[in-house]
């Protein structure tokens, strides 16, 4: 499943590293997508989109 999720706080390539972190600790084979310029983050991965959601807030990214 691919979630295209709104990080209106993703700034820069550190802040896409702690997402793409903040993913693959929940979900390993997550392929993570990022894109700063349209704050947008896309996520490939078999975890519920709640969960997904939990864990970029929780890196201190909170999804619009």
């Amino acid at each position: 499943m691919t979630l295209e999720l709104k990080v209106p706080s993703m700034a820069c390539s550190a802040c896409v590293e702690t997402i793409s972190q903040a993913v693959t600790a929940i979900d390993p084979k997550a392929k993570v997508d990022a894109d700063t310029k349209t704050k947008v983050v896309q996520v490939e991965t078999q975890q519920p989109e709640t969960k997904v959601r939990e864990a970029i807030a929780n890196a201190g990214y909170p999804v619009a």
